[in-house]
């Protein structure tokens, strides 16, 4: 697992920072929509947990909703932009089997939320997993022990973007 290239700060501590600092585009006016497939309950339960303390800690309204698995997030995460969000985190886990399937849902999924975010030009934290085992999923669901919380990156990331898009639509 490499974590070459990661950013020094994670990125929610940057948003938290300048929400506190009293800088445009105050956090809390931000409304985020976690959808969250149902597949994996341990992995998902490190990923939401991830994505919900980061969001807390920015002070952004937010919600979970639940869907049935990885396909369907592209649809759950258009709803919720149809439904008044300003920023989507998407959260799933695929595990990769005996058949191809994993390829056309793991294609599917990434290319839905792609479209779904251009489309809406607003910003999807992508928080899909994409694992050969169990264990690599496990081990970046941000549980106890996890090497990496993916969960919270995508909320941060979606937080992130959604400031950046403000400043650059508004200046």
């Amino acid at each position: 697992m490499s974590r070459a290239g990661a950013p020094k700060q994670r990125i929610s501590e940057a948003v938290a920072d300048e929400a506190e600092g009293g800088r445009s585009g105050a956090s809390h006016d931000v409304r985020v929509t976690v959808v969250a497939a149902s597949w994996h309950e341990q992995v998902m339960s490190g990923l939401i947990a991830g994505a919900e303390r980061t969001l807390s800690e920015a002070g952004v309204r937010w919600r979970t909703v639940r869907v049935p698995g990885s396909f369907e997030l592209p649809l759950a995460a258009q709803a919720a932009f149809d439904g008044g969000a300003d920023a989507v985190v998407a959260l799933g886990v695929v595990i990769r089997g005996g058949t191809p399937h994993f390829d056309f849902v793991c294609e599917a999924a990434t290319d839905g939320l792609t479209r779904v975010a251009l489309d809406k030009g607003c910003p999807v934290g992508f928080g899909l997993l994409t694992c050969d085992d169990e264990q690599q999923a496990i081990d970046r669901a941000g549980g106890p022990g996890a090497s990496e919380d993916k969960g919270a990156e995508a909320a941060a990331a979606a937080l992130d973007l959604q400031r950046q898009l403000g400043v650059l639509r508004h200046g």
